[in-house]
């Protein structure tokens, strides 16, 4: 009886065509959005803005971004990292380059730049599928590590590749402190998360799903496998440039290189998979639980352990976090390979039926 669509009829077109056709999603919706956007920054404290809230934001845009590629269009990538890093470096010189460069403009211009880098590197799509597809996109977080070392001229001649801005404003308002930051991270990530979730259900997200499903019938079908998977490559990649550079000028500050190692891009890859695969919300349930399970671990073990009379180190603390995150990554593809995504929609159609049998 909470969840049900009974009485809400559909009287156009558009109606029935809503991205939240039902009334309690648009309640819960709109719940959550006056909850981010007046009740966190009210109750929040710096330390929650800086480590938990503005890394979740743009942790969860990084892995919308990853979705919509190995989730939508079924294509592995593991150059994420790579495809970050290049929205970081091209949002930083546009950004540095060109006089009174505005930040927003500088940080769409980064993602363009991640587009351009994510299409060539997703031409081996072309050809090869699977494990072949990994290892070539992961060729990009080598090439992209080499690039930023070694041509000094995107990195504003810096030795060691490091690099940092600083005096951010949007529209003349400082993006200088924690709720700032932390706005404009999540109106660029709801902002981006309602178009990719209207992309996705429009003509050109499902030829993503007819290639993942079946690419041979798809082509049979009249789909054209290479405009499907390249433009999987530059939206996905655009959006992971947009969130690289977020991450570096308004988490970082200051970065370099090895900030966008090939471990960032196994993250988002486990964020995908334990969130859900095909599925917006799911990248945001990845991203929480990989950004909030180290600080829990970090509280919980510790007192688990004194319970007990034993004392651990922070390298014993670091190899069990881990030990324990590896279990759970195990755990989910054996146990739930959908995700928490999936969970999701199996407790909202129980709720359709409830308090009836099913």
């Amino acid at each position: 009886m909470i969840y049900r669509e009974n009485g809400q009829f559909k009287t156009t077109y558009r109606a029935d065509q809503q991205v939240f056709p039902i009334l309690q999603d648009r309640l819960f919706i709109g719940l959550v959005l006056i909850t981010a956007f007046i009740i966190v920054p009210a109750m929040a404290s710096e330390y929650w803005f800086r480590a938990l809230l503005i890394p979740f934001l743009i942790m969860a845009l990084a892995a919308l971004g990853v979705n919509i590629l190995v989730g939508y269009c079924g294509q592995i990538s593991l150059g994420s990292g790579a495809f970050m890093a290049v929205g970081a470096y091209g949002a930083y010189n546009f950004f540095v380059r060109v006089p009174n460069m505005p930040l927003v403009p500088a940080i769409l211009l980064g993602g363009l730049c991640a587009t351009a880098f994510g299409i060539l590197f997703g031409l081996p799509s072309l050809r090869v599928k699977g494990l072949y597809l990994a290892v070539a996109t992961l060729a990009a977080q080598f090439f992209s590590d080499w690039m930023f070392l070694r041509v000094k001229w995107l990195v504003n001649d810096s030795p060691s590749g490091s690099v940092g801005v600083n005096n951010l404003q949007v529209f003349g308002m400082p993006i200088d402190s924690a709720v700032s930051k932390y706005w404009f991270c999540l109106v660029m990530l709801v902002v981006i998360a309602m178009l990719a979730k209207n992309l996705v259900r429009s003509a050109i997200g499902r030829e993503w799903m007819a290639i993942r499903d079946m690419d041979v019938a798809a082509a049979v079908i009249g789909i054209r496998p290479m405009y499907a998977k390249l433009t999987a490559f530059a939206v996905s990649s655009f959006i992971v440039g947009v969130a690289g550079a977020l991450w570096a000028f308004v988490y970082l500050g200051t970065w370099e290189p090895a900030a966008f190692s090939v471990d960032l891009s196994f993250r988002l890859l486990f964020m995908v998979i334990i969130g859900g695969l095909g599925s917006i919300i799911g990248a945001f349930y990845g991203a929480a639980f990989i950004v909030l399970l180290p600080i829990f671990l970090n509280q919980v073990l510790p007192a688990l352990a004194s319970l007990v009379g034993i004392t651990i180190s922070t390298a014993g603390l670091s190899h069990a976090e881990l030990m324990i995150f590896g279990a759970l990554i195990v755990w989910f593809l054996i146990v739930e390979p959908h995700g928490l995504a999936k969970l999701w929609a199996t407790g909202k159609q129980k709720l359709r039926l409830w308090p009836f049998p099913h």
